[in-house]
């Protein structure tokens, strides 16, 4: 049984991945969540809606230890998985100026999309290796090329996972695993359900926000052989606001 995990795989962008790769159906699907078990469970009914197939894990990516236990567990109940594909997709976003920002806001930031990297990919890397091939996709941000104001926190994560994207690649090219980022600017989700959509169009040489189901077309090519000899990019998918 060949799987691909995506984390956060629950809503936004991240169901919209789950989605695109149940229609390629290459794929046993592992959707994790942290939370929203609702949010999973109807994602899941519609990877298999569309003919694919998968099921639901929770587990919080920023949390080391409960990532390698429910990891594990999963691993020994499945010996003949094998995961090619890990999208890291999670991450949070505790907005505000630096000046009044508090270390938990710094820290719940970077414990998800950093330490959230750290946890799933190294869990794998070695399974990978000794596999010969697999698909790294971690979802970044246009904050972590350009930076945010309002968002150091953000922006510091995101710049940390797309400067070990570039290191791991190098690490593990030779044996057919490619790493790659993938840099949504704004997408509507709810993610940016608050933000003044008319206002930020105008920062945007396209005059929209993108869809998810759009950043899903391009992680799923990432995903696929196609994709091959396309290692250590970061990807850019904005609608030209950062060109």
């Amino acid at each position: 049984m060949k799987c691909a995990l995506i984390t956060g795989g629950s809503r936004g962008i991240g169901k919209a991945i789950c989605l695109k790769l149940a229609q390629e159906n290459k794929y046993h699907l592992l959707i994790n969540y942290q939370s929203n078990q609702q949010a999973a469970e109807e994602t899941l009914k519609e990877v298999i809606a569309l003919g694919g197939q998968g099921e639901i894990l929770a587990f919080n990516v920023g949390d080391q230890q409960q990532v390698a236990a429910v990891l594990g567990d999963w691993t020994e109940k499945n010996p003949d998985a094998i995961v090619e594909v890990i999208i890291n997709n999670a991450g949070i976003t505790r907005d505000g100026l630096f000046m009044w920002m508090t270390h938990s806001d710094w820290k719940q930031v970077i414990d998800t999309s950093l330490d959230g990297f750290f946890n799933v990919t190294n869990f794998f890397i070695q399974k990978l290796l000794r596999n010969r091939y697999g698909r790294i996709i971690n979802m970044v941000s246009v904050s972590g090329l350009k930076g945010t104001a309002g968002q150091t926190n953000y922006s510091a994560a995101k710049g940390a996972v797309i400067a070990a994207t570039k290191a791991l690649a190098q690490e593990v090219a030779r044996r057919n695993i490619t790493v790659n980022a993938v840099a949504p600017g704004f997408i509507k989700t709810e993610m940016t359900a608050g933000l003044d959509e008319k206002e930020l169009m105008k920062l945007v040489p396209v005059n929209r926000f993108g869809e998810a189901e759009e950043v899903a077309e391009l992680v799923a090519f990432l995903a696929s052989d196609k994709a091959s000899y396309i290692t250590g990019e970061v990807i850019n998918i904005n609608g030209g606001i950062y060109s």
